[in-house]
């Protein structure tokens, strides 16, 4: 049975992934924030949180990173701060979580002889696509604080596959959702704000179009990377090569829910004019050839599932639809 790390585990796509690698076998070492409630996340929601090793800590202490990699055989690392809103107002602590983070995950690895690094990047680092489909030639445009600090961290992780060998692969998903996506992202701000009742939807820009991916297959993308020994020292996107627009998604949302809300802009939910990006389509053919990966879940089905799980009134209670979360 292998041993894997999880950094990030307590949040959105961590806490899928921990379920779908225990569902695979695995011995799975699950990272949360350390706060002294105890409080472990996504992680609280999951039915084999008495499979997992769960472990407090922060990737910020490279100490404490070397401690938590010891015979481990593949990280997975997803621990990041990734809101753009609040990188505008608080840019240091995402270089020193992102960047630093990076560093500390990646060296504790080479020292403790890890086989396998599995780095999580975005699809913002792209920035507002020059040509589509977006393939990993794309040129990096950081357009927040957010993409660039991680535009820094694929850097720094892709340094230690070039100059000690660690083998390592960049896992750069474009946009994905489903059960327990942050309240901050828009397919949760949509379905939550009818789910309440709201008769108006407040959203900023509905324009930009985003290729949109069920969490189910981001995850399994995660896996078959983590197996394909062709992917060492690659930057591979996650995706599904299929485009929408945030107005068509919110169309394709009122249609599941039966809703007829008006859409409003509300002027605080806009971003900087250059810093918003425009336009993603994901390019996937490199993961298709290097590990046959295809999506399961169109965006129809996709979004049935994440506004079944939303509408539940215990899950629902954890959203403050009313609060526009940076």
């Amino acid at each position: 049975m292998k041993t894997v790390l999880i950094t990030g585990a307590d949040g959105f796509i961590g806490s899928h992934l921990t379920e779908l690698l225990v569902k695979q076998g695995y011995q799975v070492k699950a990272l949360s924030q350390y706060n002294s409630f105890n409080y472990w996340g996504w992680l609280e929601d999951i039915a084999c949180l008495n499979e997992i090793e769960v472990l407090n800590g922060d990737v910020r202490d490279p100490h404490y990173c070397k401690h938590i990699t010891k015979g481990v055989d593949t990280v997975y690392h997803l621990a990041a701060l990734i809101a753009i809103p609040y990188s505008y107002v608080a840019p240091d602590s995402y270089v020193d979580t992102n960047i630093k983070g990076t560093l500390n995950i990646c060296q504790a690895a080479l020292e403790n002889g890890v086989s396998r690094v599995i780095h999580t990047s975005t699809s913002e680092v792209y920035g507002t696509a020059q040509y589509v489909p977006i393939d990993e030639k794309h040129p990096l445009q950081p357009q927040s604080p957010y993409s660039a600090s991680k535009i820094g961290a694929d850097a720094m992780a892709m340094s230690f596959y070039n100059a000690f060998d660690l083998p390592l692969t960049i896992a750069r998903p474009f946009n994905t959702y489903g059960p327990r996506q942050s309240a901050r992202a828009v397919i949760p701000t949509i379905i939550t704000q009818i789910a309440t009742g709201k008769k108006q939807i407040k959203l900023g820009d509905v324009s930009p179009t985003r290729d949109f991916n069920y969490v189910a297959d981001t995850c399994r993308g995660f896996l078959q990377l983590a197996n394909s020994e062709q992917s060492i020292g690659q930057t591979v996107n996650i995706g599904s090569n299929y485009e929408i627009t945030v107005g068509d998604t919110l169309n394709l949302i009122k249609d599941i829910m039966g809703s007829d809300v008006e859409f409003i802009t509300e002027e605080q939910r806009i971003r900087p004019g250059k810093s918003e990006v425009h336009r993603l389509w994901c390019d996937n053919t490199k993961i298709r050839e290097l590990t046959g990966f295809e999506p399961e879940y169109s965006i129809r089905e996709g979004l049935k599932a994440t506004i079944g799980w939303l509408t539940k009134p215990a899950n629902l209670a954890k959203y403050k639809a009313d609060i526009y979360n940076v």
